[in-house]
Formats: C-alpha cells, sequence, structure tokens
C-alpha cells in the first residue's frame, strides 16, 4: 500500500474561511476526508499535514523524497519565493506534483511564477479542491512515476 504525503503550506489551515471566492469553502480537513476515501479506494494511505512554516515542509519533502514516497504540494505562497522547497524536492529526488486551488495564471503577476514546478513531476491548478484528488489519481495511476 503506497504511502503518499499531502504537504500543505501556509494559510491553508484557513480553508473555508479565506477568500472563499478564491479557494472554495471546503476546509483543509474536507480535503483530508475526501481525499483520504478516494486514497483508500486505490488502495494508498495519506500523511496530510500543514504548516505555517517553510522549515517544516523542507523536512517534510526530503524525508518522503529519501523513502522513495510520492508528495502532493500545495506550498501556499513558498511556491513563489522559496529557493529551500526547491532544493529539498530536487535533492531528495522527491516526486511530487505541485498544486494549487486557484488558477494561479489568472492571478497577480507574482503568482504566475513557481520555484517549484521545474523539479516537480507535474503541476495541477484551478480546479478547487479538486486538484488534490486529480494529483493523487495521477500518482496512484502511475502517470507521474517517471515523470521529472
Amino acid at each position: 500500500m503506497p504511502l503518499i504525503h499531502v504537504i500543505n503550506g501556509p494559510n491553508l489551515n484557513l480553508l473555508g474561511t479565506r477568500e472563499p471566492a478564491v479557494y472554495g469553502t471546503a476546509t483543509l480537513a474536507d480535503i483530508e476526508t475526501g481525499l483520504g476515501k478516494v486514497a483508500a479506494a486505490h488502495g494508498a494511505t495519506l500523511n496530510f499535514r500543514q504548516s505555517n512554516h517553510e522549515g517544516d515542509l523542507v523536512t517534510w519533502i526530503q524525508q518522503a523524497g529519501l523513502a522513495g514516497e510520492a508528495v502532493i504540494l500545495n506550498a501556499g505562497g513558498y511556491t513563489h519565493t522559496s529557493v529551500a522547497i526547491r532544493d529539498a524536492i530536487k535533492g531528495s529526488g522527491a516526486r511530487v506534483v505541485e498544486i494549487h486551488l486557484s488558477n494561479v495564471h489568472a492571478r497577480e503577476e507574482f503568482r504566475r511564477h513557481s520555484q517549484i514546478s521545474a523539479v516537480a513531476a507535474g503541476v495541477i491548478f484551478g480546479f478547487g479542491a479538486k486538484s488534490y484528488e486529480l494529483a493523487l489519481l495521477a500518482l496512484v495511476s502511475g502517470d507521474a512515476q517517471n515523470l521529472k
């Protein structure tokens, strides 16, 4: 049974109340519950985490990568600024699917650049909470296995 790490960055703990017109009304707990059901149906288990601290994300990505386990990563605002997260992915060999709830290309200019995309197996954005499920399905189907 594969273990998939779902790592969430800053401010994602505010989902459901933070800008619902942009991010939707689902809470992070709602997403975790729904994603857990999909994972179980595909024989996978999840390690679902959130932190507002960049170092936590770096450590978790390194641990997953070094263990050969896949990551669904919503790095929040760190997507646009964190070379440390990018280096953790590349240095540990983590197989990461980068996700975003909103369509980052339809928003502010600074959100259109990702430090992570170049080292991710794939990027999914703009589908709200469904972005997590799409990433999970890519990982469990093997579609993201050999991509880098």
